[in-house]
């Protein structure tokens, strides 16, 4: 059988529209536990009493605790096989451990005595960063076996962002505008009630994603099913080395996250709307009112990734939101009195929005994408090489992506320890300042717009485009139909024949 033949004939395995819904929600599964997570500095700090610049440390190094766990879940992950299948199991595992470290770390850590505080919260932290990698692996690994059509694979990036859109906007609402309101600031109380429904929604997301997965998680759409070569631990450099959309992938979308980690982190949200605005309420307001705004972004995007390929609505929404961020320091600079924006409806007021809704909107379509595009790469690296590692070349990318993103929360509690709040973080009570009006507009808008230039660099040489995938597509149809593939030694690497 011809490769052209196979091109003509091909089927995609393809997946039913309610499986890719119901399988994204393992992503939101885990995005609540991040998001409730984003606050942990102000329980860390203000109700178990660690200092600001020791919290800080804390997270970043388990930021990159995190990254070291991800190649041995991958290597899990690419080893598993039982009757319930290779990533359900994963799934259900992560959760657990999630819900637990949360429980554990909430409920004692602010009762020890002050010399085991610190120790306890890196226990339950580590132990939160184990089940927070078993899960999202996975999310990341099974996009393979969900489908392999270039028209379905960007799918699954219209659910994600929807559901990240209602979890990050709904849950900025519920926080901002109900939470502190009802306990009026972030004490023990708010926690309890913000972490215990998070985990339940948490649950029931995971729930729904191992329905949607169940029909898929088969060793028939594991790669090239039994041709597939046998992968080893130490296998990891050699790929991550040789596959150089990988590499490059890696690169821009570590950017675009480390860009977006530092605008979503809570203390700079409280930064930009509850100092420099002078109402944090309207971090919530404002989040309702763009919903819809950035859904509509997040469609368009996909629709053109379904048209031209994933790597062209990348870059055209990298430089969307880059433009954007360049609009909100100017607009900064320009108005006289930022509080303005949080009186009557002007000027001011609907170029902030517009502004920031295409900044947050576009920005997160790389993000978004990175999943499927994920499983793009790891079709080629079993085009390539004949092995089928999702999980090595997911948790590569996580490994590289959290160590760098991991400098968000050193790089806010550097820049505010710079200019005076070594003790404690900026909270809504305090004054707008020259040094706090300066800083803000740099963690909020300056150095995100930074790294978006990084971002698009590495894209620039980015391969795998849809033309691309579909000869990759084609081969591995050819291959998997007349059964020749075997494994090789040339000079040191693997090759198919």
């Amino acid at each position: 059988m011809s490769t052209s033949t196979i091109g003509k004939e091909q089927k995609y395995n393809t997946a039913k529209l309610w499986q890719i819904g119901f399988f994204a929600l393992n992503n939101t599964a885990t995005n609540l536990y991040m998001f409730i997570l984003t606050f942990v500095s102000y329980y860390a700090a203000g109700v178990a009493g660690l200092t600001v610049a020791l919290v800080s440390i804390v997270l970043t190094a388990m930021r990159i605790f995190d990254g070291i766990t991800d190649p041995v879940v991958g290597f899990i992950i690419d080893k598993t096989e039982s009757k319930f299948g290779k990533f359900r199991p994963l799934m259900i595992l992560g959760n657990a451990i999630l819900a637990t470290s949360i429980i554990l770390m909430y409920s004692i850590t602010h009762t020890l005595p002050q010399e085991f505080q610190l120790i306890f919260f890196i226990l339950t932290y580590a132990l939160y960063v184990i089940g927070y990698t078993f899960q999202t692996a996975v999310t990341k690994a099974a996009q393979t076996v969900l489908t392999n059509s270039p028209k379905q694979r960007p799918l699954f990036s219209v659910f994600d962002g929807v559901y990240n859109t209602v979890v990050f906007t709904l849950g900025q609402v519920y926080v901002a505008s109900y939470l502190i309101a009802k306990h009026g600031d972030f004490n023990m109380e708010l926690f309890v009630e913000l972490n215990t429904l998070a985990i339940i929604l948490a649950a029931i997301c995971t729930i729904l994603a191992v329905i949607g997965i169940s029909g898929k998680d088969r060793k028939e759409f594991y790669g090239l099913a039994d041709l597939t070569v046998n992968t080893r631990f130490r296998d990891y450099w050699p790929i991550l080395k040789g596959n150089l959309p990988l590499k490059l992938l890696i690169t821009a979308v570590t950017a675009d996250k480390l860009a977006f980690s530092l605008l979503r982190q809570s203390v700079v949200m409280v930064m930009i709307f509850g100092i420099l605005i002078g109402d944090y309420a309207l971090s919530g307001t404002i989040s309702m009112v763009t919903v819809v705004p950035i859904l509509l972004i997040t469609f368009i995007a996909v629709a053109i990734a379904r048209k031209r390929g994933m790597r062209n609505s990348f870059i055209k929404s990298t430089w969307i939101s880059f433009l954007s961020l360049v609009g909100l320091v100017v607009l900064f600079l320009v108005i006289s009195d930022p509080t303005s924006i949080s009186g009557n409806i002007g000027i001011g007021i609907v170029l902030f929005v517009i502004l920031y809704t295409l900044a947050m909107g576009f920005g997160a379509i790389p993000s978004t994408l990175v999943n499927p595009m994920i499983a793009d790469i790891s079709d080629y690296e079993t085009y390539k090489s004949g092995r089928y590692v999702p999980g090595m070349l997911g948790t590569l990318f996580s490994f590289v992506d959290k160590l760098v993103t991991s400098l968000a929360p050193a790089i806010v509690g550097l820049g505010v320890a710079l200019i005076g709040f070594t003790a404690e973080f900026p909270t809504v009570n305090d004054p707008l300042t020259t040094p706090l009006f300066g800083m803000t507009l740099l963690l909020g808008f300056g150095l995100p717009a930074l790294m978006l230039i990084v971002s698009l660099v590495a894209m620039k040489f980015y391969s795998l485009d849809d033309k691309r995938m579909e000869e990759i597509q084609t081969e591995l149809a050819r291959l998997k139909a007349e059964g020749k593939i075997k494994e090789t030694e040339e000079d040191g690497k693997t090759k198919v024949v």
